[in-house]
């Protein structure tokens, strides 16, 4: 298994994102072959893993995966991993899932991949040396490998917060200046898409010049190392057809690299097309699948693009489609967006939402289906992830499954079923998958 690295953080914001791009970047330049992962479910930053790595980056989410799954989606020929946690190293939810509770600790635990913490040193200084030693011993069987101090603002802060880490075996891998940070853009949900990002290979550029000047790069390497368990064979979350029709532009982009893979491996054709562009299916597919994504910042456009709504409404008639959360707005009655303008969408489903009426909707879920959902039976359970800041005006179709939080309380987001006289099928989720549910 190739040796790695857990990227993490006491907390959000202390530029986890920025020493991971920036390590991707210099380790690249060094031509090593670095294979990014990110831990926990988040479709922005692996996009922009994949453009400083030159290779895609994975999910790696313990709530929702298998250790099966997990070390079989680490397994990747490389010269080094290079793993980007979520939030603070041991924060996820109350109770655990597949393997643990979705904490990146519980991939670096499980992998056996020495953790590379980044501290926010503003603020402070021979503190940040006791935050260091407390997450180095919170936990059995998570390593933190040592340190880099980030936002350091002169050499006089930089010697005082050295002064801490003396003595307590902890060391201190690199000092990012605080004139030398680097911002990404952020917007709506988060950040801007990597795609949507004008000057990334500078930023990248910039990204791994600094770290490469300020971190030491062969102290780093010489940290990643990996003991994983022993992986048995996993089957993959199976495709929902053997041709499919996928939505692909930038309000439709949020789609977990680990399903295309698998759909892939099983055999599946992926068919894309854009809304955007006013494209409709291929009419050869055998299944449409709208993901996530930001509809509500183009529905306008979408309301116009009669091929795009008229290839839709007659796909459903005979053949199944599916939305995921912005995919599943898409397909209902209309959008209101944040100024309170209404936009009718495809009518297929009869839900509405409004982003007027903000409400972060965040976590977890767990879905026991009571219909077929495209490449799953009824009865079956999957386990996903709900990020949306969508309020429901109305949700009137059947429901599609039972959905429960990570603490089994039930959720009213049951997703939604129609199904159409032509023998077609409509269905319509507020989470996205991420696997099926081993139990």
């Amino acid at each position: 298994m190739t040796p790695g690295l857990v990227i993490s953080a006491p907390a959000s914001g202390t530029g986890k994102t920025t020493l991971t791009l920036g390590l991707l970047a210099a380790m690249r330049a060094l031509r090593l072959d670095v294979q990014p992962f990110k831990c926990g479910p988040d479709y922005i930053d692996p996009t922009f893993h994949r453009a400083a790595a030159g290779r895609a980056s994975f999910n790696l989410d313990a709530w929702a995966m298998t250790p099966a799954q997990i070390a079989g989606l680490a397994d990747r020929a490389a010269d080094i991993v290079v793993a980007e946690g979520s939030m603070g190293l041991f924060d996820g939810v109350a109770s655990k899932g597949e393997t643990g509770t979705g904490a990146s600790a519980d991939i670096a635990a499980l992998m056996g991949w020495p953790v590379v913490l980044v501290i926010d040193a503003s603020g402070q200084a021979q503190t940040a040396a006791a935050v260091a030693q407390g997450l180095a011993r919170f936990r059995k069987g998570v390593t933190v490998a040592g340190v880099v101090l980030n936002k350091v603002a002169s050499p006089r802060h930089e010697a005082l917060v050295r002064q801490g880490f003396e003595g307590i075996g902890v060391p201190v891998l690199g000092v990012l200046p605080r004139s030398a940070g680097i911002e990404l853009p952020s917007r709506h949900l988060g950040l801007v898409q990597a795609e949507e990002t004008g000057d990334l290979a500078r930023l990248l550029s910039e990204a791994g010049r600094i770290v490469a000047e300020h971190c030491d790069l062969a102290a780093i390497l010489a940290c990643a190392k990996a003991s994983p368990p022993d992986a048995s064979p996993c089957r993959p979350v199976p495709p929902p057809g053997s041709r499919i029709a996928l939505a692909r532009d930038a309000a439709f982009s949020f789609v977990y690299p680990h399903l295309m893979e698998g759909w892939r491996a099983a055999g599946a054709t992926i068919l894309p097309f854009s809304p955007l562009a006013d494209e409709a299916p291929d009419p050869s597919a055998d299944c449409c699948w709208l993901p996530g994504g930001y509809p509500e910042l183009h529905a306008g456009r979408l309301a116009g693009n009669g091929t795009f709504l008229d290839g839709i409404r007659r796909f459903a008639q005979t053949r199944p489609v599916h939305g995921e959360c912005g995919g599943y707005m898409t397909l209902g009655a209309g959008i209101v967006d944040a100024e309170g303008k209404r936009h009718e969408m495809l009518g297929l489903l009869g839900l509405a939402t409004s982003f007027a009426k903000r409400k972060m909707h965040l976590g977890y879920r767990r879905a026991e289906l009571i219909a077929p959902l495209p490449g799953h039976r009824a009865a079956s359970a999957l386990r996903g992830h709900e990020f949306h800041y969508a309020s429901i005006l109305s949700q009137p179709d059947a429901p599609l499954a039972r959905v429960f939080d990570p603490n089994g309380d039930a959720v009213p987001e049951t997703g939604s079923l129609c199904e159409m006289p032509g023998g077609g099928r409509v269905t319509g989720t507020f989470f996205h998958l991420i696997a099926e549910a081993s139990a």
